[in-house]
């Protein structure tokens, strides 16, 4: 299980702060990734284990466009030709929807989001620098299966040959040149993750790093907390795990938890 470790040098230094008088700062994640990647899949555990708030920067714009505003219905042609959307719309959203949930989030998760280097830089000016930028690596030919089959079912206006098409065009040309952006940057909050293995494998990848910094995220309960902890809960594979006593799932680390 090869992954680059996350040093606590980067604090993601953003104005929104912890609540009940508390002054600790939220960490920011970035989940970034092509089209089919998996990143609502893995956001999905991050959310359930570290109680983040996920932002969807697509979510976000579909419901700006399901409300019929101007801007909504711009922002609609523009996804339909697998364009992107003027960063200053969707940095408004995600800084908007940060803002209502500040009191309960324990930090800001989110996907999708920046999509080109400016919105990188944009991002970095408005609101802060992410504690952990997760790129997830994942071959065309797999996430174009995977967005066919989703569009079987999710009605999405964007899942079909066309447009996905204009949308794998449109990563390649605006969001990889993201990943050399942080990189070179601040190349110690860079994780990159195969997106192709089962989500659960994935996730354990991207779990451990985000628990070399869980302290920064208030009222956290680390693995060193639990009452059955050893050194060997370091390594989540099963021969670790056979001696606990399953209580794992009671704190936020159940990623560490024996199968049986």
């Amino acid at each position: 299980m090869a992954f680059k470790k996350i040093h606590s040098k980067c604090q993601g230094h953003t104005p929104f702060h912890g609540h009940h008088g508390h002054q600790k700062e939220r960490p920011i994640i970035f989940v970034l990734g092509g089209p089919g990647s998996g990143k609502g899949t893995q956001c999905e555990r991050i959310v359930r284990d570290f109680g983040f708030l996920h932002l969807s920067s697509g979510d976000l714009l579909r419901a700006e466009v399901s409300k019929g505003t101007k801007i909504g219905k711009e922002c609609e042609q523009l996804m339909k030709d697998g364009k992107l959307v003027p960063v200053e719309i969707t940095l408004e959203l995600i800084k908007k929807a940060m803002t209502e949930g500040k009191k309960t989030a324990k930090g800001f998760l989110i996907d999708g989001f920046p999509r080109a280097v400016d919105q990188a830089e944009l991002f970095e000016k408005k609101v802060g620098r992410p504690r952990l930028v997760v790129f997830l690596e994942c071959p065309k030919a797999v996430m174009e299966e995977r967005l066919l089959k989703r569009g079987e079912s999710s009605g999405r206006s964007d899942d079909n040959m066309a447009t996905i098409i204009k949308r794998f065009n449109t990563y390649h040309r605006e969001s990889m040149p993201v990943m050399k952006f942080y990189e070179k940057m601040e190349p110690d909050v860079v994780l990159k993750v195969s997106s192709v293995p089962p989500p659960d494998e994935v996730y354990k990848e991207i779990n451990l790093v985000i628990m070399t910094f869980r302290g920064e995220i208030e009222d956290a309960k680390t693995c060193t907390d639990c009452p059955n902890f050893t050194e060997s809960c370091r390594c989540p594979c099963d021969e670790c795990c056979a001696d606990c006593e399953g209580n794992c799932h009671e704190w936020l680390c159940h990623t560490y938890t024996s199968k049986g």
